[in-house]
């Protein structure tokens, strides 16, 4: 016991001593250590308190007990006491439970309690699940160890008798839970608690296990379940108050609290951990099922269980037992390279889990596949490739056996692999998982499925390494081609495929494609191979669909698809139709303007392919007006292009022509634009203003933005100088942009727009007379460095 807990007299002796022991500078004690002695803290009090409140000894018919985290000895800072005061009708003990409850009350420490007969509590518990399964955690602390003995039992046994009328419910719960809480592998900022793969779950294993329907959790699970808490835990002690989420710029602090470098190691490791957790519910959660001879399990029944399971063939060794795929009474596997993939194959195709048992006998006698694969297991692992959706939880069963990684070692560096932007929803490896998935629905379109299927799940298998992962996967690939048996040629597309698997979206979106030069240099990377330019193609699309919602736009598509008919064409030794700078109505509209010298607004199309057209007599600085309407009135600009018309008679129009997209809702109407860019032109419309209004309307700039980066690239396309700016994004930023490069005195020919996440990648080909010499560039870097804050 700590010294300090025998001074602890009062429940504001209580939060003082338990405030000491979360001091920013006491770090002597962390993780297990810190909860084993709050746990003590806390019980010493409660023990002391209960005998000065009336809890009497053996025989009093009275006790105190704990339940929660106090119960389980897991008490993390600033957690709730979940208290019960037991008794045997008790008559004094309303004034009992007020002289324990009120002193804890009054110092601010949180309270869970009640007060309840053995025979009350197990009714609650019968008619509520937390209930229940907090009664499993029962503690003695204080009073007649019969009482406390006698509920902790009656509740157990209530629950192993009772708990095949409560499968459902558990699992609705659990599912009604991962909703609102995500995954916390996959989550930026993880709920530790309720999250899909926490602390609820890893309680919730230990509730099948009490009722006797599982064996207990295994080391890897406790492994998991300690670091849980250890974040938790540290979690809390940086927050200074009870919280449960992650946030990004907490996970620094809790990673050096834990010995590790950063949060992205952090991040890595509560992946696993929480990976570990779901596949160990899942398993479990079959397991109780298959105990339990009854239709159910709402989100965990794959299809309704039969009284009597049958065992259906399903390929060579391998049969569907009752709802999971297992292995044949005769099967061989240490005699049979292929069933493991055999196996997996008919479990993503039928959408069906693997049993346990079968993954754990593969695991122990599949014999390791020696280099080239056979025939027949090289077009299995194609087969499972290509099963689509099913795919993604064959994986994660086979990776969290050890299989997964016996069949691809190179996984291991990608594995459990945090993204480094919050495009991604998913980490490395899932995301490999899932683009492989997407790709299985792309395949008709292209001549070489194959190689389509193998380039998706590859692509991004050079993460993780201080190099450039294009570059490190293209040779991790060459090594994972040769030992799959494929024809030299295969390999050397195969390779190009994930060496250039950026080649089209990055191009797409901050280049001009319709510049010749941009496409012939394109279609020269890729060697003139059409073959190779399709696989691309599909890839790009799969890659984008897998990142996350929104990435694979109708303005992207459109792009990239630009891009490969232009590169299709070239490689046919076909000529490149000529832009057409300008089309008949905006030629019309310009034509008028300058007519009437006001400025007018052209929309055109609709949703994410609308092109919006703004003209105005020329005169520097529309780029950036128009591009604030824009912004004011929810447009998302993609690409803009800066043309003229000119008139012999009347002069110069400038026409600006933005491809946008509303971010809600639908486009605005026309006389709005319009009113507002002529107020805009004049200077009576006060932009800035304006804009930073609807800023803090929509939750103000973004906080703790990483820094900005400017980036300068020479377009020999067109003699001018491309700058690419990389930045948080921010309502209004085109509008600010512009305006800098504007007031530095150069001129904009086009931009383009991408935005991945909460990170915006713009590109602006940019000129001015007499060049763009060293310390132009640095000025203007200056500017547009300034104009994102």
């Amino acid at each position: 016991m700590d010294h300090e807990a025998t001074a602890v007299v009062t429940a504001d002796d209580l939060v003082r001593a338990r405030d000491r022991l979360l001091a920013p500078g006491r770090r002597r004690l962390t993780g297990e250590s810190l909860r084993e002695a709050l746990v003590d803290l806390h019980e010493f009090w409660l023990t002391a308190h209960a005998a000065t409140a009336g809890v009497g000894g053996a025989g009093s018919g009275l006790a105190l007990v704990a339940v929660g985290g106090l119960g389980r000895r897991e008490l993390v800072p600033y957690s709730d006491l979940d208290l019960v005061l037991v008794h045997n009708g008790h008559k004094g003990v309303d004034r009992v439970a007020e002289s324990l409850w009120y002193p804890l009350w009054n110092s601010g420490i949180g309270l869970d309690h009640s007060v309840r007969t053995v025979g009350e509590a197990l009714r609650v518990a019968g008619e509520d699940l937390r209930t229940a399964l907090g009664l499993l955690d029962v503690r003695h602390l204080a009073g007649d160890q019969e009482v406390s003995g006698r509920l902790a039992e009656a509740a157990r046994q209530a629950w192993r008798s009772g708990v095949r009328t409560r499968l459902d419910e558990m699992a609705e719960a659990a599912q009604r839970r991962w909703t609102r809480s995500g995954e916390i592998a996959h989550r930026v900022e993880p709920d530790l608690k309720h999250g899909r793969g926490g602390l609820r779950d890893v309680t919730l294993l230990d509730a099948l296990s009490a009722a006797q329907l599982v064996d207990r959790p295994g080391a890897e699970v406790g492994d998991a379940r300690k670091l849980l808490l250890d974040v938790r835990t540290e979690l809390r002690r940086v927050a200074g108050k009870p919280r449960d989420v992650l946030r990004a710029q907490d996970g620094d602090e809790v990673a050096a609290a834990l010995g590790l470098p950063d949060r992205f190691a952090l991040a890595r490791a509560m992946s696993s951990a929480a990976r570990t957790v779901v596949y160990s519910v899942d398993v479990a959660m079959r397991t109780a099922r298959a105990a339990v001879p009854r239709r159910g399990l709402g989100v965990f029944a794959r299809s309704p269980l039969r009284r009597a399971p049958t065992r259906r063939p399903l390929d060579e060794g391998v049969v569907l037992h009752g709802t999971e795929v297992a292995l044949a009474r005769d099967a061989m596997p240490s005699r049979d390279p292929a069933l493991l993939l055999r196996v997996a194959t008919a479990a993503a195709r039928g959408k069906h889990p693997i049993a346990a048992g079968t993954l754990s006998r593969l695991a122990d006698s599949a014999p390791e596949l020696r280099q080239p694969w056979p025939r027949e297991a090289r077009e299995e692992l194609l087969a499972l490739l290509g099963s689509g959706q099913g795919l993604v939880d064959v994986v994660e069963a086979l990776d969290r056996t050890g299989l997964w990684g016996r069949l691809f070692p190179e996984w291991g560096a990608v594995r459990d692999l945090p993204p480094r932007d919050a495009a991604h929803v998913w980490t490395v490896d899932r995301h490999l998982v899932q683009a492989t998935a997407h790709a299985a629905r792309l395949v008709t379109r292209v001549s070489r499925p194959d190689l389509l299927l193998l380039g998706a799940l590859l692509h991004d298998i050079g993460k993780g390494r201080q190099a450039d992962h294009s570059e490190v996967g293209a040779a991790l690939t060459r090594q994972v081609a040769e030992r799959l048996g494929l024809w030299p040629q295969d390999v050397l597309t195969l390779t190009a495929l994930v060496r250039h698997h950026l080649l089209l979206p990055h191009t797409a979106t901050r280049r001009d494609v319709r510049d010749e030069a941009t496409v012939r240099r394109v279609a020269d990377t890729l060697g003139g191979d059409p073959v190779l330019l399709e696989l691309l193609h599909a890839l790009a699309e799969a890659d984008a669909l897998a990142t996350g919602p929104g990435v694979w736009s109708g303005w992207k598509s459109s792009l990239v698809g630009d891009l490969v008919a232009g590169c299709r064409a070239v490689m046919a030794g076909e000529a490149l139709p000529e832009p057409e700078p300008l089309d008949q109505r905006q030629r019309e509209l310009a034509a008028a303007v300058l007519a009437s010298g006001k400025p007018d607004v052209l929309v055109a199309g609709a949703g994410q392919s609308a092109t919006v057209t703004v003209v105005a007599p020329d005169r520097r600085g529309l780029l950036s007006r128009a591009a604030g309407v824009l912004a004011l009135n929810s447009l998302e600009v993609h690409a803009a292009a800066v043309r003229s018309h000119r008139d012999p008679a009347l002069g110069v129009a400038a026409v600006d022509v933005f491809t946008v997209s509303p971010r809600f809702g639908s486009l605005p109407d026309v006389a709005l634009l319009r009113e507002q860019l002529s107020r805009a032109v004049d200077g009576s419309l006060p932009l800035a203003e304006k804009l930073a209004a609807k800023e803090r309307d929509y939750g103000g700039p973004p906080q703790d933005p990483p820094p900005p980066k400017v980036l300068w690239f020479d377009d020999e396309s067109t003699g001018a100088v491309v700058l690419e700016l990389r930045a948080a994004d921010r309502i209004g930023l085109l509008h600010h942009v512009a305006g800098a490069l504007e007031q530095s005195g150069v001129d904009v020919l086009w931009a383009r727009v991408s935005t991945v996440g909460g990170t915006v990648i713009d590109s602006f080909a940019l000129a001015a007379e007499g060049g763009l010499d060293a310390g132009l560039r640095k000025g203007v870097e200056r500017a547009v460095l300034a104009a994102t804050g």
